[in-house]
């Protein structure tokens, strides 16, 4: 037990720190002297919150609760801009760890106040940086996503993103981490589709050290009608997430490409074809034997995805705004339902349509070439037969749900 001594003494010192913060915090607030004086006394006063809210958690909320964040935020408003990027810093601190200062930071009305700063023909790259980091540390609060996404501040980010040339790359990260934090909001993805950001994520996904992230906000997009659009228009998505599952050294990035294409595949027949075109089935196939079990679920919900049963009428273009086809219903299987020992057999139908028949012819070309490789890969002898495993791939069933 503590002595009362030593009781005396930390009831003092807490005394103490609680007088520097209310001496901080009384700083900030307007007064009645000289405007370059109060200009020059506010900005010393919101460094000291920076310092003081940096490492300690207590102080961050005793800031909050003495009234900082309301002056800090209307600092934003000044026309100097070392004003302007000192509120910013401590805005950042005081949010660090912290949902109810993020959430009375965006109350106040940061996010507009900063939309605005960033509205400015000339903004200089150190305050630039600064809002993204804000950005960044408010929209890991749900409640604060859709106020970003819809202030106009996503473009900006994704700007930002695009553009290295204008940005440290660690500011580029972040832009990017803030963009993932948004598209968790389905709301927001109109709001990143109509800033571009699709084609670029598609453009950069070779970049191992964005990678993952990258996908991951793909994986957010493709869950709205307008995501899935603007995934099927950019130049080449689909070959490129094609390749992304033969990346064997990255299983995050397999499992994240798998989920797009796995959505991609459920929702839209022409995407089917696609897939298939870009040599999908021959990757499925590879990652059901050497993938993880994640990444083995889903490529099995797509080769599922690529089959439709006996009798069924599949149109293309089902989705809204899918490639622009109106041609004629085309009906199922894909691909065959019946086995032979020894390998797979294709089943005719009477009357069966020429886009079918390449489809199919397709598929079966894939299968005879590419297992090959797979064996090799695996070391297994030439004369290897399917097994059991890979003959439940081949079953007749459609996927109704994605569950994985």
């Amino acid at each position: 037990m503590e002595s009362g001594s030593e009781l005396e003494a930390e009831t003092r010192r807490k005394m103490e720190a609680l007088e520097v913060l209310q001496g901080v915090v009384k700083r900030l607030q307007p007064r009645d002297d000289v405007e370059n004086e109060q200009d020059l006394r506010k900005m010393e006063a919101a460094k000291d919150v920076r310092r003081l809210a940096k490492e300690d958690t207590e102080a961050r909320e005793t800031l909050a609760m003495l009234g900082a964040i309301p002056p800090l935020v209307g600092m934003l408003d000044s026309a100097d801009v070392n004003i302007q990027e000192a509120s910013l810093y401590a805005l950042l601190n005081l949010g660090v760890g912290n949902d109810k200062n993020k959430a009375a930071i965006a109350e106040a009305g940061a996010v507009h106040n900063m939309v605005k700063l960033i509205q400015t023909t000339s903004l200089p790259l150190s305050l630039s940086e600064a809002i993204v980091a804000n950005f960044l540390g408010l929209s890991a609060l749900d409640a604060n996503k859709p106020v970003i996404g819809s202030s106009g501040a996503i473009r900006f980010l994704v700007e930002t993103f695009r553009n290295p040339a204008a940005s440290h790359a660690l500011a580029k990260q972040d832009a990017l981490r803030a963009l993932l934090n948004l598209s968790i909001a389905a709301e927001n993805v109109p709001h990143i589709v109509d800033a571009g950001l699709v084609p670029d994520i598609v453009a950069a996904v070779g970049d191992m050290e964005v990678s993952d992230r990258l996908l991951s906000v793909l994986s957010n997009v493709v869950s709205t009608v307008e995501g899935r659009r603007a995934v099927r228009l950019s130049q080449e998505a689909i070959p490129i997430l094609v390749d992304v599952l033969r990346w064997s050294d990255s299983p995050g990035c397999q499992e994240k490409a798998a989920y797009v294409l796995m959505v991609m595949a459920h929702k839209a027949y022409n995407d089917r074809a696609t897939m298939i075109e870009a040599g999908i089935v021959s990757s499925l196939l590879e990652l059901t034997l050497f993938g993880s079990s994640l990444a083995q679920k889903r490529a099995s919900r797509i080769l599922d995805c690529l089959r439709v049963n006996k009798g069924k009428q599949v149109m293309e273009g089902s989705e809204a705004g899918g490639a622009g086809f109106s041609g004629p219903a085309v009906s199922a299987p894909l691909c065959g339902s019946r086995q032979e020992e020894g390998g797979l057999e294709w089943d005719d139908e009477a009357g069966i349509s020429e886009e079918r028949k390449a489809v199919k012819s397709l598929v079966q070309q894939s299968l005879q070439n590419n297992m090959r490789r797979i064996v090799r890969r695996a070391n297994l002898p030439q004369d290897f037969a399917p097994s059991d495993h890979f003959k439940t791939l081949t079953a007749t069933s459609t996927s109704k749900s994605l569950p994985f």
